[in-house]
């Protein structure tokens, strides 16, 4: 599924890549693509750069020091983005910063690929991922799983619209937004359009 979401060739930076298992499996099975692993924690980063001196794989770069929260990213471009598994373990204001990230890095089309487990309305949650949120609310009140509609709203204020929603094992669910075309003129028009109501309610 992956392999279908993402563009033939390009860099992909994957968020919170962890250890690196998933960049290496990645990075070895998409050989066209240039990997670009992250993450905030040093001992993350090293572990990354173990499996990369391991491996030694040509298209697995150097990890990166990155807080999807932070107003800044080493990076200047990117392809396509994939964050596994960080969303319900992290505060709300990472997702907010994954995406108003991504609408910095990205062109227009280019997915943003989400793995993990969430919660929908209409569809009932199974009991293990309700434990599990409950679990992760005990270690961090700022951490569960979080609603596909605020995903969907959050990913809307900066641009995209999701365009897949594929069910996957263990209760999890790969989402796919992607960056809209008239995201620029939208902010444009949003903007005008407040500037209007001030003028009138001024007048």
């Amino acid at each position: 599924m992956l392999r279908e979401a993402l563009p033939p060739t390009g860099l992909v930076l994957e968020l919170a890549s962890g250890t690196g298992e998933h960049a290496v499996h990645f990075a070895r099975a998409l050989p066209d693509l240039l990997w670009q692993p992250s993450d905030p924690d040093a001992g993350a980063r090293q572990s990354i750069a173990a499996w990369r001196e391991t491996e030694v794989l040509p298209n697995l770069l150097p990890p990166l020091a990155l807080d999807a929260a932070a107003p800044q990213w080493p990076v200047e471009a990117a392809d396509a983005i994939v964050c596994i598994n960080m969303v319900h373990i992290s505060a709300w204001a990472s997702t907010v910063g994954l995406f108003r990230g991504c609408a910095k890095l990205l062109p227009v089309g280019a997915p943003v690929i989400l793995y993990g487990p969430y919660l929908e309305g209409g569809v009932e949650t199974a009991s293990s991922n309700l434990e599990f949120d409950q679990w992760l609310q005990g270690r961090n009140p700022d951490w569960g799983l979080r609603n596909v509609a605020e995903m969907d709203q959050v990913a809307a204020d900066f641009g995209f619209d999701r365009t897949q929603r594929v069910g996957m094992p263990a209760n999890n669910l790969m989402l796919t937004y992607r960056k809209g075309l008239n995201h620029g003129s939208m902010k444009r028009v949003h903007r005008t359009m407040v500037l209007r109501v001030r003028r009138t309610r001024a007048s």
